[in-house]
């Protein structure tokens, strides 16, 4: 009897993975070629805009080069990152006020980050609720994120002064200080201010993100939670947070590498002082006052490498979370 099997005897799955043909190849890979025509003029103005400057500040980072002469510039190695000479060590990241930006940039994202999305809950929650006029209260929230970050930065720098500043003179009013503070240039209360102002610019845009995701949950579950009687703190910890933790993801990135790589609302704020000295603000200092262009671009580049570090920790450990709470 022969050995070989043929195709009316094999067995039912057998015979349909023989006769079932590759259907959607031919489609797939002609929706594969339009999305990338569709995506290559994106893709070339992305390359000019943001990678072309990308690669010459990698590439002067490597050179002495000076913005009184970029041609002359001369490539020295990775003797603006480090190096050592005269039994001393150089370059930014010998530098103790480099360090000291890059802590001051950490402390100010992770406690600014965190109060946001405190406070961005907390507002999508009232705002998710049914009340009168919460038409004209949504759109008066949204009034802090529409205001350019120059602007409001320069109106709390006016609130915030310790000779007229409105703050000063509301807090001495009720009894709370006795005499006026200088919030932006006291080294204990700078950085504070900065959180302060940067957590009431971006609290709408948090609050927008959890709102909308808060509107597509089911309603249903809800009702159920209500009859049995559910406490609303357990119900919310319980359902609402899982199911709105996407939405905090993507406003958690966001608002991180904004927050990474923040220099206007602390500029505006606080100027060059090393108290609150952000990453950006000293690359600037380097770039434009020293104006030492290779030195300047080699702190642009530890810039760029932290934040994309922190962007691809932040997404691995993100997706290992919601993979462990799918299973």
């Amino acid at each position: 009897m022969s050995t070989s099997i043929k195709h009316n005897d094999a067995p039912l799955e057998a015979r349909s993975i023989i006769t079932k043909p590759r259907r959607g190849t031919k489609v797939r890979r002609q929706r594969v070629k339009a999305a990338w025509l569709f995506l290559a003029p994106m893709l070339v103005a992305l390359t000019l805009v943001a990678g072309w400057p990308l690669v010459r500040t990698f590439f002067l980072s490597f050179t002495d080069a000076s913005l009184s002469d970029l041609g002359a510039a001369n490539l020295i190695g990775f003797e603006n990152y480090l190096i050592y000479e005269d039994g001393r060590w150089y370059g930014v990241l010998a530098d103790p006020i480099w360090w000291r930006s890059v802590w001051n940039t950490v402390y100010f994202s992770v406690v600014s980050v965190s109060l946001e999305v405190i406070f961005g809950v907390i507002v999508a929650l009232i705002l998710n609720a049914e009340f009168k006029g919460r038409v004209i209260v949504r759109a008066a929230v949204l009034i802090p994120w529409a205001i350019p970050t120059i602007v409001s930065a320069q109106m709390w720098a006016w609130m915030l002064n310790d000779q007229f500043g409105i703050i000063n003179h509301l807090l001495m009013n009720v009894g709370i200080i006795d005499n006026p503070i200088a919030w932006t240039a006291s080294a204990t209360y700078s950085m504070w201010a900065v959180i302060m102002v940067d957590v009431w610019k971006t609290i709408p845009f948090v609050a927008l993100l959890v709102l909308a995701a808060l509107q597509m949950l089911p309603k249903d579950c809800y009702e159920a939670a209500e009859v049995d009687g559910i406490h609303p703190l357990r119900v919310f910890f319980k359902v609402t947070l899982p199911l709105i933790t996407p939405a905090l993801m993507v406003a958690v990135i966001f608002r991180l590498l904004d927050a990474l790589r923040v220099f206007d609302v602390i500029y505006v704020l606080t100027s060059n002082s090393t108290s609150t000295m952000s990453m950006s603000v000293y690359a600037r200092q380097q770039l434009v006052e020293f104006q030492d262009v290779g030195y300047g671009s080699a702190a642009s580049t530890l810039l760029f490498l932290i934040i994309a570090l922190a962007t691809i920790a932040y997404l691995y450990l993100g997706r290992k979370q919601i993979q462990l709470g799918g299973d």
